[in-house]
């Protein structure tokens, strides 16, 4: 079979999936339960189509096997589901297998014309048409996403199946969960930004549909509504990226974008900021949004609100790795752009340190995991931004294994303890929970940086390029390896808390205490020996005692990130003659700020747990700083939503009200007084002298009216009178 020719069905497989339970899931899933087995005290709300909804800042789940079972027919949904994910994964990696033959590893499928012929006026004035296929690119980038998106998504439908067993709602979460793939791999395999632009719109709809979804928990539905209106801030300014590239190059199709951008007709825009600057950065501005960096970070650490699959779906392994995805396609555009590739290198390390600063005194488990995710999409784009594009996406790749298995982790252990989030009312649930507990250590250690695992590589491959690389500065450095610090501090920090120590929990949580079932311990299984053996495809070119099949992710995608100009290609090859005693020092640095970093958080919470209790008494302001997230939150309130919506809005209200309306309303005075005037001259001057001439012309008719009475025989007395008085003249005289 021609797989390759026929990569536009990956997408079709989940599509089917999701139009089959949005439309008639329901059917498949008629007697879904109305309550769940939750944690005492908390009360259950029930959705219209019974799911339940959360309070208290729990997630409403079954914990110790409620009194519902799922119904006998809902066994369609658990196959077709998951189905649909794992037949577009055995497609991809068909059609992948077939792309590894080809020289060139590039083949476009293009359906037909999608957009056709808009008109659109040129940077030069030349009017051109704007038009986008639908069409379908498969080179090496787009294969290790969708291999990403199809592989961990299958793995993350599967541990639903368990984890959602006793919600409401059932069809309808796997519908979202299906629609979600669908336009992730419409974003991953389209062949030009409009298309792109569309699975990167239908993964925000999903996100808000996700997030939502116990859309009776009031924190729920607003964590949903932020993120859709924040990414839309974003979205703004990737539109604009992408009418400024069409009015630049004339095309958006990232084949015919990349010719245009390495023919040599640009040259890099070095010392100014020019128009390829801007449009770098408009599309950055856009990945900022869906990726989650500074400013509009802040939608990511309230999506925790969603049920945890989601959070390891779409808030892990997939949806807030397309703004790199996007940069790292666009590689060709910020080579040219230096100035804004620094900006990107900065704003990456600022959101890396920010966010890692915050997940270290969180308390609840999913927000310390999503904190840790903004840290790591900073990683990223520091990678992106001192032009390792490669390594980029092998963290990219390497992330979804281990930080996918630590959010289904943490819910493996939420379900444990009947709905509970808080860490401070865990520990010692080493020995209860066994499998989910060896599963997050690995992933623990590899999200730490540990040798030997898939976090190490990734994360040691963009300290060394933020150090040697041209575009790189020892400063960014620095603030990736106090990040990879504090990684490793509240990492160990969560794991200390949640699974060593004295049992913190009540005595009825503590006494119904279990493993997750086996559809959620086997995909966490999977992810762990990712988590381990997933980084040896990228192992350092310094370990040169390895054969060069253990270097073959850089190798595969050497073919996208071609270099923009003959001056890149020089500072790249000087780069890669680094001393290479530096680079065993550096790795050496890294593994030890790592290992120092749990050896402190295991004094402090497993050791001397009092002496933490006592630094956060000492450290007062700044602890409180860091609980409140550096008050970002409550700023953006201050000048958004108290600031520019209400306050901007009450201003506004009475501009149009004084002003707007004021100007209708003083005309529409105006009017009447104009009316009211003209109808007097009306009535009184134009009325009043055509009146007066007809009452003058009465009053001279009235003698004439005497004698014209209009009676014959008045008439002929008055001719006898008057002929009478004409012969008495002519007799007299």
């Amino acid at each position: 079979m021609n797989f390759l020719d026929s990569i536009w069905l990956i997408p079709l497989f989940p599509l089917f999936g999701a139009l089959v339970m949005l439309l008639i899931g329901k059917r498949l899933d008629p007697q879904a339960p109305s309550a769940v087995a939750i944690a005492p005290g908390i009360e259950p709300v029930s959705d219209e189509h019974g799911g339940a909804a959360a309070h208290g800042g729990r997630e409403l789940h079954a914990g110790h096997g409620g009194a519902h079972h799922s119904p006998a027919t809902r066994w369609v949904i658990r196959l077709l589901c998951p189905g649909m994910v794992l037949v577009s994964f055995l497609f991809s990696v068909g059609a992948i297998i077939q792309l590894a033959s080809l020289p060139e590893r590039v083949h476009q499928v293009v359906r037909y014309t999608w957009i056709a012929g808009l008109p659109f006026h040129m940077q030069d004035g030349t009017l051109a048409r704007f038009s986008a296929d639908f069409g379908f690119l498969l080179d090496p980038l787009s294969a290790v996403m969708v291999l990403v998106v199809t592989g961990v998504g299958f793995l993350i439908h599967v541990y639903s199946t368990g984890y959602m067993e006793h919600d409401g709602g059932y069809y309808r979460f796997f519908g979202y969960l299906n629609l979600f793939v669908f336009f992730m791999l419409m974003l991953v395999l389209a062949n030009n930004y409009a298309l792109l632009f569309v699975g990167w719109e239908g993964v925000g709809l999903c996100s808000y549909l996700l997030i939502g979804f116990y859309f009776h928990k009031k924190s729920a539905g607003d964590a949903g509504k932020k993120a859709f209106v924040v990414n839309r801030v974003g979205d703004a300014g990737f539109l604009l990226g992408m009418f400024l590239m069409f009015s630049v190059l004339g095309t958006v199709r990232f084949l015919d974008v990349n010719h245009v951008l390495t023919s040599g007709a640009f040259h890099p825009e070095e010392g100014h900021f020019g128009v390829l600057s801007a449009m770098a950065l408009l599309l950055f501005l856009g990945a900022t949004g869906k990726s989650a960096q500074f400013p509009l970070y802040v939608w990511l650490p309230d999506a925790m609100e969603g049920p945890t699959p989601v959070s390891a779906l779409i808030h892990a392994a997939t949806m807030v790795t397309a703004g790199v995805y996007m940069c790292a396609r666009s590689s060709a555009l910020f080579q040219l752009t230096p100035e804004t590739s620094m900006i990107v290198a900065c704003v990456g390390a600022f959101t890396a340190i920010l966010s890692a600063s915050i997940a270290l005194v969180q308390n609840d488990i999913k927000r310390v995991l999503a904190y840790s995710t903004v840290s790591q999409l900073g990683y990223m784009f520091m990678a992106v931004g001192v032009g390792a594009y490669w390594v980029a996406i092998f963290h990219l790749y390497t992330h979804a294994f281990f930080k996918a298995l630590l959010f289904l982790g943490s819910g493996s252990v939420i379900h444990a303890l009947s709905g509970e989030q808080d860490m401070r009312r865990m520990g010692g649930l080493k020995d209860k929970i066994p499998v989910t507990f060896r599963t997050m250590f690995i992933g623990s250690l590899a999200i730490a940086g540990i040798p030997g695992l898939a976090g190490f590589f990734s994360k040691d491959e963009i300290l060394w390029q933020t150090y040697s690389s041209p575009g790189g500065s020892q400063a960014i450095y620095l603030v990736g390896l106090i990040t990879a610090f504090m990684t490793a501090f509240y990492m160990w920090r969560l794991m200390f808390l949640t699974f060593y120590g004295e049992p913190r929990m009540d005595p009825h949580t503590a006494a119904h205490i279990h493993e997750s079932p086996r559809s959620m311990t086997v995909p966490l299984t999977v992810l762990a020996a990712g988590s381990v053996v997933g980084g040896w495809i990228g192992v350092p070119k310094l370990w040169s005692f390895l054969p060069d099949s253990f270097r073959v992710f850089e190798h595969w995608l050497e073919p996208v990130f071609v270099r923009a100009s003959a001056h890149a290609a020089e500072a790249a090859h000087a780069a890669s003659h680094q001393d290479a005693a530096t680079e065993w020092a550096l790795m050496g640095l890294s593994v030890a700020v790592a290992l120092c970093g749990i050896l402190l958080a295991r004094h402090l919470y497993l050791r001397k747990p009092g002496l933490a209790d006592a630094l956060q008494r000492k450290a007062g302001p700044l602890y409180t700083t860091l609980y409140n997230k550096w008050y970002v939150d409550e700023i953006y309130d201050f000048l958004f939503v108290n600031g520019v919506a209400k306050g901007g809005g009450s201003w506004m209200a009475r501009f149009d009200s004084r002003i707007v309306d004021g100007g209708v309303n003083g005309a529409g005075w105006l009017t009447r007084g104009i009316a009211t005037v003209s109808m007097w001259w009306d009535t009184w001057v134009i009325d009043g002298a055509v009146r007066l001439s007809s009452f003058m012309v009465k009053l001279l008719s009235y003698p004439v009216r005497i004698l014209q009475t209009g009676y014959v025989q008045a008439y002929a007395l008055v001719f006898v009178v008057g002929a009478l008085m004409f012969l008495g003249y002519y007799w007299v005289r």
